[in-house]
C-alpha cells in the first residue's frame, strides 16, 4: 500500500484527486492539507510515502513544502502537481531533490502510473513536460551543434543500458535487473562515455535524445 498525503488548498481540486488516486487498491489518501503546514503536522503521526503537493499554496507553498520535507523525512517521495509548465519550476523542484513533477491536466492513468513509478525510487517527468522540455532542446543550436556528426557503431547491450541510464538505474540497478556484474555494466557506461564523447550521464542522455536512441 502506497500511503499518500495531499497538499492542495482548492477542495474540489484536491478531492478530485483523492478519488483518482483511491480508484487503485494500492493507493491510500492518508491525510489532506491546504498548506505546507498542515502537511508537516500530519507527517509527525503518520507513516507515509509519499507527498502530492501544488506549489502554489497560502503560508507554505510547494516548494518550501518540498524543502522541509526532505531536510526531515529524507525518505518520503514529494511529487509536484501544479498548474505551472515553465521549466525554471520544473528545475527548481528537482533541483530541490522532488521526485517527480506533474501538471494537473494528467491523466488518471498517467497519475497512477507515475505514484507507482516514484515509489519505486525513480523520478518521474510527466510526458506533456516531457515532450515540451524535449522539442526545446531538439530547436536548440547549442546542443545540436554539439553532436558529432559521423553515426555510431552502439551494441544492443550499449544501447539497452543508455536506456535505463535515461530511466535513472544506477550501475547497481542495471546490474540486478541485467544479470551482469557491477564491473561489466560500468565497461559499458564507460564505453558509451568514450564514443559520444560525453563528459557525463546527463550529457550521454542528450546525445541519446537528439538521436533518437532512447525510447
Amino acid at each position: 500500500m502506497i500511503n499518500i498525503i495531499l497538499a492542495e488548498d482548492h477542495n474540489i481540486v484536491r478531492n478530485g484527486i483523492k478519488l483518482l488516486l483511491e480508484s487503485d487498491e494500492q493507493i491510500r489518501v492518508l491525510g489532506e492539507g491546504i498548506n505546507g503546514v498542515e502537511v508537516m503536522k500530519l507527517l509527525a503521526s503518520e507513516q507515509v510515502d509519499m507527498i502530492l503537493a501544488d506549489i502554489n499554496m497560502p503560508e507554505m507553498d510547494g516548494m518550501l513544502l518540498l524543502k522541509e520535507v526532505k531536510a526531515k523525512y529524507p525518505k518520503i517521495k514529494v511529487v509536484m502537481l501544479s498548474m505551472h509548465d515553465h521549466e525554471k519550476y520544473v528545475m527548481e523542484a528537482f533541483k530541490n531533490g522532488g521526485d517527480g513533477y506533474l501538471l494537473k491536466n494528467i491523466g488518471a492513468e498517467e497519475l497512477i502510473f507515475a505514484v507507482k513509478f516514484v515509489n519505486q525510487g525513480r523520478r518521474y517527468l510527466c510526458a506533456e513536460l516531457t515532450m515540451s522540455l524535449m522539442d526545446t532542446m531538439l530547436q536548440s543550436k547549442q546542443y545540436l551543434m554539439a553532436m558529432p556528426e559521423n553515426e555510431i557503431d552502439f551494441s544492443l547491450r550499449e544501447l539497452e543500458i543508455l536506456q535505463l541510464i535515461a530511466e535513472g538505474l544506477t550501475n547497481l540497478e542495471m546490474s540486478e535487473k541485467l544479470f551482469l556484474s557491477k564491473r561489466t555494466i560500468e565497461g559499458h557506461r564507460q564505453s558509451l562515455l568514450d564514443k559520444t564523447g560525453s563528459k557525463n550521464s546527463a550529457a550521454l542522455i542528450r546525445y541519446g535524445v537528439i538521436n533518437g536512441l532512447i525510447q
